[in-house]
């Protein structure tokens, strides 16, 4: 499949399916991936404690990142959620907490209501279906591949998804990004244009560790 438009509508039926297939799985399940993949972040990512963390509000039955972030945030991060500012441009983070003021946003999806900007040094990225390479699928506006490009240096990218999402390929483009790593109720996965390759806990810290440190997104060390 070569022809961009060929590859758009071939997306845009595959996001169609997922996210049908995704809204109709049954509500104990979905729990208990939901608690999986909370547990893998907790473990996998514990270097995110005392960073500024992005993350999306729950839409269409997508994996709830709050309970990570609450346990990231309990350890010293800094929660915060992208901003629409315009069409085709990148996102903006506005630091978010538990009753924080908040306004409806695209799709009636709270944005925090001018409380500060912040830029994250890591980002939870909902996606609707992904690859064997961590290319997301998502709801075809591009806003957080823009987004992810925008950042100098670019946050850690974590793709959070179902693994009935994987797909062989999304066909990428030149302006997608690939996820840094993608986690699942199956596990783990090392991603970043590469073959997903499945990491252990400790495996997933240290290479999270070492991308942060290369990417110079590390805490300021203290005097």
């Amino acid at each position: 499949m070569k022809d961009w438009n060929e590859i758009k509508a071939w997306r845009k039926a595959q996001r169609k399916e997922l996210i049908e297939r995704r809204s109709k799985l049954d509500t104990a399940l979905r729990r208990r991936w939901n608690e999986r993949m909370t547990t893998l972040l907790e473990q996998g990512f514990p270097s995110l404690a005392g960073r500024v963390v992005g993350f999306c509000w729950p839409f269409k039955g997508e994996f709830d990142a709050r309970f990570a972030v609450r346990y990231w945030r309990d350890r010293g991060a800094t929660a915060a959620l992208p901003e629409v500012v315009a069409k085709g441009q990148p996102l903006r983070f506005r630091k978010w907490w538990p009753g924080a003021p908040t306004t409806p946003g695209v799709y009636d999806i709270p944005v925090p209501a001018g409380t500060e900007i912040v830029v994250p040094e890591a980002a939870v990225v909902p996606m609707n279906g992904f690859d064997e390479q961590g290319y997301r699928l998502g709801y075809g506006g591009a806003f957080f591949d823009r987004t992810l490009a925008a950042l100098d240096p670019p946050p850690l990218a974590i793709g959070v998804g179902f693994e009935f999402a994987r797909l062989p390929t999304i066909f990428p483009q030149p302006h997608d990004i690939p996820m840094d790593f993608v986690v699942t109720e199956a596990g783990i996965y090392r991603a970043g244009g590469n073959r997903l390759t499945m990491l252990d806990a400790a495996a997933c810290a240290a290479e999270a560790r070492r991308l942060l440190e290369k990417r110079r997104l590390s805490p300021p060390v203290e005097p």
